[in-house]
């Protein structure tokens, strides 16, 4: 049986880009455990209908769309869900209100605790190198929105970084790299 041109288009890509379209999505998505789900969906989602004459770079690019796309909608299901989760659960822990003594800044778990947009302003500004422009028209949101939230990001991560969540020698930051 030969193998028509999209499904090489595809074993291609998930032989040479596969890492690097699960470590974006890990950074996008701000967890590493989902990161393999929203590249397998969107996978499926760009090649479920079939896509002639796709190249390697652009069927690349519609599936770092799909993984943004994916990201974001989850970050909105699991905004609606935090709201309203109070109302059904009581929490069975309560974690001690002590501050550890230890804590050594961890960027994938800082970039997890921003909101999903200025997480994904972030990475397709510094992973990505988009300018800004560019990652309006990738979001659908306005430049002056896209400058806000690269802005609130980078001071919630300054303000994590001043907490004392890094360690410091010699003027340098120790981080543990993202995988």
């Amino acid at each position: 049986m030969s193998e028509t041109g999209w499904e090489q288009v595809v074993r291609d890509l998930v032989a040479h880009r596969g890492e690097a379209l699960v470590r974006y999505a890990s950074l996008v998505s701000g967890n590493p455990d989902d990161a393999a789900d929203l590249v397998q969906d969107a996978l499926v989602k760009t090649f479920g209908r079939l896509r002639n004459g796709l190249s390697l770079q652009s069927a690349e690019a519609y599936v770092r769309r799909a993984i943004l796309n994916a990201a974001l909608d989850r970050g909105r299901r699991m905004t609606r869900w935090r709201r309203i989760s109070h109302l059904t659960a009581m929490v069975d822990e309560q974690e001690s209100p002590a501050p550890a003594t230890e804590e050594r800044l961890d960027l994938a778990e800082q970039l997890r605790r921003l909101a999903p947009r200025e997480r994904a302003c972030l990475v397709l500004r510094y992973y990505e190198d988009l300018k800004v422009d560019d990652i309006a028209a990738s979001l659908g949101i306005s430049s002056g929105a896209v400058k806000r939230y690269l802005s609130d990001g980078l001071a919630k991560l300054s303000a994590a970084l001043q907490d004392g969540g890094a360690q410091q020698t010699n003027d340098s930051i120790q981080v543990r790299s993202i995988p």
